[in-house]
């Protein structure tokens, strides 16, 4: 791949003035051959793996980063779930291995490491019942480590017993947390169709399908696209919008694979995917509610936002799609409620509920994303939020998420600061009447026709 003198200068622009990055570099580590032993043995095998693997990741991304003068924001790490690496372990406590996953990603330099997880969307085993059950510790007394959860898929319905089970362990793990905003909560994200190449915390991990080592690269750019629409006049229409959307999406694209396949051979291992999302971030015009706003909505939340963000979602993966060789991951709009400032400002101005963002996950990326929700909503009122949201992921074929914080005392209206990456938390209202009877039902929601594919 190879960009010419007119690319490059329009990149250095991106980079200069429109908050051009990439997002993360994730590197994956399969760990499935380390299984077996006491807690113990897994986790001093994790550490040494993870160690051996990632010790020049940092160091090799930041030479990428200064010689093509693209910011790579974040130096992630993504693993096996670690459900499946110690299911042979005689021990119940997992923790440990959050530990030495923490200490590993401390002395690699890197920001996050994925992979605390578990697939349970048909049934749960005993490692998968005392991984979750691990969930509270490990996130409250690690720093990197992120935990994801998958409860559904479309082929095999939703596990509503372990949906009830997931909402308990995200009130504890608040509490666990309660000194921090929840920030434990921040760090764990339940999905329904979990993608295995996802290089996006909370939920990156290294499927079982993906090779022993392998470099997932993601990008950004909302910053990028709202200066290219501001070039618009109003009276353009939409397809004209749309094309804009997709050129832009070409560009960004294509310079993420190019710094991520540099990164992979560096290091000397497989380039997997590029995920196109467009990721926001708390800093000014790189948010996504600024796009959907300056396409002529006079605030993120109102009639006509999910057909916006559908019209956005599309263009996004248009063009990103011609740009690559291989996407993958979630590709298309991320919208994580306190990571975007325009979503911050729309939810305190009373437009944008957790109703319209629940409508408009079903046309984007992914779901309910870093939302903050008052500390006494009940785990019954958190399954239905979770059920929902996991419907629709189901329902239509599509991966969709929660990433939720109940803030112990924290009331609707209250805002909660987070800092940094995740950003300022503002509390939403929820609807107050209990679905508990229906949560408490439990059992396996079938699988939508649409399943029956073969």
């Amino acid at each position: 791949m190879t960009l010419e003198s007119r690319e490059i200068l329009e990149t250095l622009r991106m980079i200069q003035v429109e908050h051009l990055d990439i997002r993360t570099t994730t590197l994956g580590i399969n760990l499935l051959d380390l299984a077996g032993g006491t807690v113990s043995d897994v986790s001093r095998r994790v550490y040494e793996r993870v160690m051996e693997r990632a010790g020049k990741l940092v160091e090799t991304a930041k030479s990428v980063e200064n010689e093509f003068g693209v910011p790579i924001v974040n130096k992630r790490i993504a693993v096996t779930p670690i459900s499946l690496v110690a299911a042979a372990c005689s021990d119940n406590d997992y923790s440990p291995i959050a530990t030495a996953l923490d200490r590993a990603a401390s002395e690699c330099g890197v920001d996050f490491v994925g992979g605390y997880s578990a697939l349970v969307h048909k049934g749960v085993t005993r490692a998968d019942r005392n991984l979750m059950a691990s969930i509270p510790e490990a996130l409250a007394g690690t720093s990197h480590v992120c935990s994801s959860v998958n409860l559904g898929t479309t082929r095999a319905g939703l596990n509503m017993d372990a949906i009830l089970y997931m909402s308990r362990i995200i009130k504890e793990t608040a509490e666990r947390t309660a000194d921090d905003g929840a920030l434990g909560c921040a760090k764990l994200v339940v999905f329904c169709n979990m993608v295995e190449d996802n290089p996006f915390v909370a939920g990156a991990n290294l499927g079982v399908g993906e090779a022993d080592t392998v470099l997932h690269a993601g990008v950004s750019g909302p910053g990028v696209v709202l200066h290219a629409l501001s070039q618009l006049s109003n009276t353009a229409d939409l397809s004209q919008v749309a094309e804009v959307v997709k050129r832009t999406a070409f560009k960004i694209t294509r310079m993420g694979e190019l710094v991520g396949r540099e990164v992979a051979r560096r290091l000397n291992i497989p380039f997997g995917i590029i995920d196109l999302s467009l990721a926001p971030t708390p800093a000014m015009g790189d948010s996504i509610a600024d796009v959907l706003e300056i396409m002529g909505l006079e605030r993120t939340g109102t009639h006509g936002t999910t057909l916006a963000l559908a019209l956005l979602t599309d263009a996004v993966k248009k063009g990103g799609v011609m740009a690559a060789t291989q996407v993958g991951g979630m590709s298309g709009a991320f919208i994580p409620v306190s990571e975007d400032q325009g979503m911050v400002d729309a939810v305190r101005a009373g437009t944008l509920t957790l109703d319209k963002m629940e409508a408009m996950t079903a046309v984007c990326s992914v779901g309910l994303d870093m939302v903050g929700v008052p500390g006494d909503v009940s785990a019954e009122i958190i399954a239905g939020i979770l059920g929902d949201e996991l419907a629709i992921g189901m329902v239509n074929n599509k991966t969709t998420a929660v990433r939720i914080l109940p803030v112990p005392g924290a009331k609707e209206g209250d805002i909660v600061e987070l800092g940094g990456l995740l950003g300022t938390v503002p509390i939403m209202p929820v609807h107050r009447e209990s679905p508990g009877v229906f949560v408490r039902r439990g059992g396996q929601v079938p699988p939508p026709l649409q399943s029956l594919r073969n």
